[in-house]
């Protein structure tokens, strides 16, 4: 039997009454955790759940968990709120010089709820600098996510260098469908994964000419007006830095969480750190970090050289507080395989770099899952 968005509200909220807080003893719906429940007729269950700064951190999972149970409920959407901590001075801050963002002054991201209904996890692919492989870690990501058989879409959001369409092999241009008013453009598909890219949409030797809320224009026109389908992934390969293209994705849309890639050198490693303090500003979680061209083994003599230096990615993620991912090392089959359109983790050989790619994909799923 059907059940109605008020028959699965119900159902879940006497769920909940049965997880305590193990401190208090009192449960989540008593004690004011859970707030703003909602259900709709196709099972989608949404709350904002209110952590105490003594809750453990088991405590959402278990909500989570219960609510999943319940039958009827088909998704479960927490939007986790975290208390103002104790004791917050009130001296009036000093003025922050013009055009610059004093820490903790970014407004908190208000995305829309149900922007995205059929794409159940969005990650982004990051980085503070520009050349890191960026794109080469987005595209591999997608792929071999694809490659589980789960529905995957990836949104090329560097507007600037919109390659991801070389390395997939797809330059066809999209088709436009729907009645007049409400026209989707159809996202194509390459190696299994749905892809929209500006790319697709300007010639060749066309630049993309724009200033930066233009830029945020056409991302959301894509998240919004792209017909992605019902995707288990999607992942947005972004621009590098931390300007508009990053804000207007977390203000957009519920961002499940992002990957930072880096080289290992000081010079990108800066960069990515202040990247990394910019999606915890704007409370997005960081799954953690790539180091990309972690070094250079000669086909001829199996010598490494450390062209960037080393280890750079891992003092990072260290530093930071965040997972380390994987090393990725430069090889020539991962540059021919981008030139070419066949991603590396599809079919390349069995080297360092397609193992070291195939397993953050693995760990990008497990640090979800989890």
């Amino acid at each position: 039997m059907d059940l109605t968005g008020d028959q699965i509200l119900r159902r879940v909220a006497a769920a909940l009454t049965q997880v305590t807080d193990p401190r208090t003893g009192e449960d989540v719906i008593s004690s004011g955790r859970v707030r703003e429940l909602q259900a709709s007729d196709d099972g989608v269950v949404r709350f904002r759940f209110l952590l105490q700064p003594d809750d453990a951190g088991s405590l959402v999972r278990d909500v989570r968990a219960a609510a999943e149970r319940v039958d009827g409920v088909s998704k479960v959407r927490i939007d986790v709120g975290l208390p103002a901590a104790a004791g917050k001075s009130t001296k009036v801050p000093t003025a922050a010089p013009r055009g610059v963002q004093r820490a903790g002054t970014i407004p908190a991201p208000t995305p829309q709820a149900n922007f995205l209904p059929n794409v159940h996890r969005v990650v982004a692919v990051s980085s503070g600098k520009g050349g890191v492989g960026k794109s080469t870690v987005a595209v591999n990501l997608a792929t071999a996510l694809a490659t589980k058989g789960l529905r995957v879409g990836l949104l090329d959001a560097d507007v600037y260098g919109p390659n991801v369409p070389t390395m997939l092999g797809e330059h066809r241009k999209p088709r436009v469908s729907g009645t007049k008013g409400a026209e989707k453009i159809e996202a194509l598909e390459a190696h299994g994964v749905k892809l929209m890219s500006l790319g697709l949409l300007l010639e060749e030797s066309q630049p993309a000419i724009m200033r930066g809320p233009l830029i945020a224009g056409i991302l959301k026109q894509f998240l919004e007006q792209v017909e992605w389908g019902e995707l288990d992934y999607l992942v947005v390969d972004m621009p590098p830095g931390t300007g508009d293209a990053q804000l207007s994705l977390v203000q957009t849309v519920n961002v499940d969480g992002v990957v930072m890639v880096t080289t290992p050198q000081d010079v990108a490693t800066g960069d990515v750190r202040r990247a990394i303090k910019m999606f915890e500003r704007v409370n997005t979680p960081v799954l953690g970090v790539v180091e990309n061209m972690s070094g250079f083994i000669c086909p001829c003599c199996g010598t490494r050289y450390d062209l960037f230096g080393t280890g750079g990615g891992h003092r990072l993620a260290e530093a930071a507080n965040v997972p380390f991912l994987g090393e990725v090392p430069l090889e020539v089959a991962v540059r021919e395989g981008g030139d070419a359109g066949q991603p590396i983790v599809l079919a390349g050989p069995e080297t360092a770099a397609r193992i070291a790619l195939l397993q953050v994909a693995e760990r990008v799923m497990e640090a979800l899952a989890g």
